[in-house]
C-alpha cells in the first residue's frame, strides 16, 4: 500500500521558512460547508471552540480589505470592528471574491499566507490559550501555533471584536 503524501500548504511553508512551531491536525472533509462550519472542525479535531479560530474576510468603508480571526462559536461584532480599524462601516465580502483575494477557498482561509498581507485583527481571547487553532490554508488541516506567533506572522492587532454572547 502507498504511503500516504504529507500535506504541505502555503501557510505551513512560510511558517517553516520562519521557523516558528505549529502542529498539523487533520481531519475528514466532505467538502459539505455549512453555517456552523467552525463548530464541526472544533468536534471533529477534539479542539475546544474557544480556543478554534475561523478566518473571516470583511471590507472597511476606507480601509479595504481587512481579515479577521475571532472563535469559532462567536460572531464578528462589525461596530466594534470597525471602531477597532477607526473605519465608519466594515461588511463581510462575498464568499465568491475569497479565491481572488486570498488564495483560499471557503473552509480553509488561514490568517497565515494570504496572496496579499491584509490588516488582520484577531480577537483578544486568543491570548488565553498557550496554543490556539486556525486553518492550515485547506479544508482539512488544522495548525495548533502559539498566538503570538500568528499575531507575529500577520502582523495582527489584537482586540474586543466578538459579538456578546448575551445579546
Amino acid at each position: 500500500m502507498a504511503k500516504k503524501k504529507a500535506i504541505v500548504t502555503n501557510a505551513m511553508r512560510l511558517l517553516q521558512a520562519s521557523k516558528i512551531e505549529f502542529e498539523t491536525i487533520e481531519y475528514e472533509c466532505d467538502g459539505e460547508i455549512g453555517d456552523n462550519f467552525g463548530e464541526e472542525i472544533s468536534k471533529k479535531t477534539g479542539i475546544p471552540p474557544e480556543r478554534s479560530f475561523k478566518t473571516l474576510v470583511v471590507r472597511g468603508e476606507k480601509n479595504g480589505i481587512m481579515v479577521v480571526c475571532i472563535p469559532v462559536d462567536c460572531e464578528v461584532d462589525l461596530k466594534k470592528l470597525a471602531s477597532c480599524c477607526k473605519d465608519k462601516k466594515v461588511e463581510m465580502i462575498h464568499v465568491k471574491e475569497l479565491l481572488g483575494l486570498t488564495g483560499y477557498i471557503r473552509g480553509g482561509v488561514s490568517p497565515i499566507g494570504m496572496k496579499k498581507k491584509y490588516p488582520t485583527y484577531i480577537d483578544e481571547a486568543c491570548l488565553n490559550f498557550d496554543k490556539m487553532a486556525v486553518s492550515g490554508g485547506i479544508c482539512g488541516v488544522t495548525l495548533m501555533i502559539k498566538p503570538q506567533d500568528v499575531i507575529k506572522m500577520c502582523d495582527a492587532v489584537t482586540a474586543d471584536i466578538v459579538k456578546d454572547k448575551n445579546n
